[in-house]
């Protein structure tokens, strides 16, 4: 299926839960791109997401999305495989909220069916796309990684675990900044309000010698995303939430400070979703094919397992 950059592409949302609502309202406002159809196994939902966001059609049946050009899946993660799988199949596009799929092997095989129908196959890590992230850039060669990802009780996402809701973002970072062979995880972590980790502690090691340590908790009075990578003769620091960050670096035998502040019209979801349509529209490779959520999900297993081993 080849589009010109300039046609109009038919696309649909998978999944109207707070995340699909926030995909659908961002089709709808891209030029050249029309919003053909809203699913959700809830009709109400899917009947008011569609009419908000001005759809064409609304559906309980995600089986009508193949006809489509592109399509976002935002349903539980337990859904991704299955729909994308039967999406890609139909030869659709298909860009899936993290995590990709609710386990190693069924990201294995949507990674397989990406290649066999040849699609553009993209992965939701919406950190990637951070103004503050993609501004200041990082340190070269990073030697130390810490992040903090914490909020208050969601209601949503309780299908997984916290390393699946929060966790893989940091995860994804992680491992696009240092780019090395994971060499070992060590983790901890509890439930408290579910029956799934709701905090957890990771601390990864790198073949090349790098170490990061990752939080999250979703059990938190407060909600905050921090990133520090330390490298030699340079020091990040970014709030991915305020989209704030400061790059402290040894320059001339002194230090030189840069700072970014996104303007308060940034938005990284609509960043993501016009970057998947250009792939679509291209077939460019995205910023993030599914091999890079393939890889978050596998660090993401063995945090799981480490958990389970020492509790």
């Amino acid at each position: 299926m080849g589009f010109g950059k300039t046609a109009v592409l038919e696309v649909g949302v998978v999944g109207a839960g707070r995340l699909g609502r926030f995909h659908a309202l961002k089709y709808a406002r891209m030029q050249g791109v029309r919003l053909a159809l809203v699913v959700d196994a809830d009709a109400a939902r899917a009947r008011a997401v569609a009419e908000e966001a001005g759809a064409r059609h609304w559906s309980t049946d995600w089986r009508e999305a193949k006809g489509l050009a592109a399509v976002s899946v935002a349903t539980p993660t337990s859904l991704h495989a299955e729909i994308a799988l039967a999406l890609l199949q139909a030869g659709v596009d298909v860009l899936v909220e993290k995590p990709l799929a609710a386990t190693v092997e069924e990201a294995k095989a949507l990674c397989e069916a990406a290649r066999r129908y040849a699609r553009i196959a993209m992965v939701g890590h919406v950190e990637r796309f951070n103004p503050a992230l993609r501004a200041l850039g990082g340190c070269p060669a990073p030697r130390y990684l810490e992040s903090l990802r914490i909020s208050p009780f969601p209601a949503r996402s309780l299908d997984v675990s916290v390393v699946l809701d929060l966790m893989i973002h940091d995860l994804d970072l992680v491992l696009e900044l240092v780019d090395a062979e994971v060499a070992e995880v060590q983790a901890i972590g509890a439930p408290v309000l579910t029956d799934k980790p709701d905090i957890a502690n990771a601390r990864i090691a790198f073949a090349n010698g790098a170490v990061a340590n990752i939080s999250a908790s979703r059990i938190s009075t407060k909600s905050e995303r921090i990133l520090r990578v330390f490298a030699p003769g340079c020091y990040v620091s970014v709030d991915l939430q305020a989209r704030r960050a400061r790059r402290v670096r040894v320059q001339q035998g002194g230090l030189a400070e840069e700072t970014f502040a996104a303007p308060a019209d940034a938005d990284a979801l609509a960043e993501e979703i016009a970057h998947f349509l250009d792939c679509v529209r291209t077939r460019k490779r995205p910023l993030v094919p599914f091999e890079a959520g393939l890889a978050a999900l596998e660090v993401a297993a063995r945090v799981h397992a480490a958990v389970e081993e020492g509790r």
